[in-house]
C-alpha cells in the first residue's frame, strides 16, 4: 500500500503517525525538496502515488494575510492547480487537499456555517487572498472530476492548532501567537500581555491529531467533490481562549487589548453534521486538553 503525503509538518506529522502502523509506504515531501508552486515539482512529488493527502499552503494569521495578499493568493493557487494537474497525469487513486474555514463569507447566511453557503459571499478581507484560492480547490476537484474522472475531495477544516505549530509571531495563528506571549510573559516575569483586537471574535479550534484522522476518513470514506466541514462545532471567543492559556503557561499578570489591531471574521463555527453523516467523524480533543499539549510542544521546541 502506498500513501504518498505531500504535507507541512502540523498535519503531516499526525498523519503519518496514524498510518504507519498500518504498514502503509509513506512518503512526505517538504517544501525544501519539492517547491510545489513549480509545475515539475509538483510531478514529481506525486510520481508513483496511489493516495495523495495535498496539506502544504502558505498561511499565516491576520497579520501576515494583511502583509502578503499577493503571495497568499499567488501561491495557495498554484499549489492547488499543480497538484491537481499532477494527480491527474499520474493516475493518483485518491487525492485529499485540505480546505479552510477561510473560505466562508464575512457573514454567511447562517450560523454555525453550512456547506451549501460556501460560495454565498466573498470571505473577511484579511483573509480573502487565502479563502479565496483555498475556496477554488472545490471548483477543481468538481471539475477534475467531472472532466477526468479524477476521484478527489477537498474538506473544509477549522482553525487547526497543536503542539507542532508554527510560533514564530511574523505568520502564525491565534493560538500559537497567544501560548507565546504568556510563555514568554511568563518566564520574563512580565506584568501584562497585549493581545490583538476586542478578544470578542469567535473561532473554532481543531486539534491537529482530529484534523489529520478526519483526512485520512475523508480518503477512505468521502466520495464526491461537495464541501465537507471538518471541526468540533464549538464557538470559543477569543477573550475566553485567553482566558485559559494564561495558568497553563504560568502566568499572573494581566490581559489587555489592543483594539487598535484589527479583529478579523467576527464569528467562525461550523455545522460538522456532515462530516458525521458521511465519514463518522466526530471530534475527540477538548481544546483544554489540546492547549495543554500546545504549551508542552512550545515549551519543548524552545528549550
Amino acid at each position: 500500500m502506498d500513501r504518498r503525503l505531500p504535507a507541512e509538518p502540523l498535519a503531516g506529522e499526525r498523519g503519518v503517525s496514524l498510518l504507519e502502523p498500518l504498514g502503509a509506504e509513506l512518503s512526505v515531501p517538504r517544501s525544501a525538496e519539492h517547491d510545489l508552486r513549480d509545475p515539475a515539482a509538483a510531478r514529481e512529488a506525486l510520481a508513483g502515488a496511489e493516495v495523495v493527502l495535498h496539506l502544504a499552503a502558505n498561511v499565516g494569521g491576520i497579520g501576515f494575510n494583511l502583509a502578503n495578499p499577493g503571495p497568499l493568493a499567488r501561491e495557495n493557487l498554484a499549489m492547488g492547480l499543480n497538484v491537481f494537474e499532477a494527480a491527474r497525469e499520474h493516475g493518483v487513486a485518491k487525492l485529499v487537499v485540505a480546505g479552510t474555514v477561510c473560505s466562508y463569507p464575512l457573514a454567511p447566511p447562517t450560523i454555525p456555517f453550512v456547506e451549501g453557503e460556501i460560495w454565498a459571499g466573498a470571505p473577511e478581507g484579511s483573509n480573502a487572498p487565502y479563502g479565496n484560492a483555498k475556496r477554488m480547490l472545490l471548483a477543481l476537484s468538481a471539475a477534475y472530476r467531472d472532466q477526468y474522472g479524477l476521484d478527489s475531495c477537498a474538506p473544509v477544516l477549522a482553525n487547526l492548532y497543536g503542539p507542532g505549530d508554527n510560533f514564530d509571531p511574523a505568520g502564525s495563528h491565534v493560538i500559537a501567537a497567544a501560548v507565546r506571549r504568556y510563555v514568554e510573559a511568563a518566564e520574563a516575569g512580565a506584568a501584562e500581555v497585549v493581545m490583538w483586537g476586542s478578544g470578542e471574535p469567535s473561532r473554532e479550534f481543531l486539534h491537529v491529531r482530529d484534523g489529520a484522522r478526519a483526512l485520512l476518513l475523508a480518503a477512505e470514506r468521502l466520495w464526491g467533490s461537495e464541501p465537507v466541514n471538518v471541526g468540533t462545532g464549538v464557538e470559543t471567543t477569543i477573550r475566553e481562549l485567553a482566558s485559559q492559556v494564561p495558568a497553563l503557561a504560568g502566568f499572573e499578570g494581566e490581559t489587555s487589548w489592543d483594539r487598535s489591531r484589527p479583529d478579523g471574521q467576527p464569528r467562525r463555527v461550523l455545522d460538522v453534521s456532515r462530516a458525521r453523516e458521511l465519514l463518522g467523524f466526530e471530534a475527540e480533543v477538548p481544546l483544554a486538553e489540546g492547549l495543554r499539549e500546545t504549551v508542552e510542544g512550545h515549551r519543548a521546541r524552545a528549550g
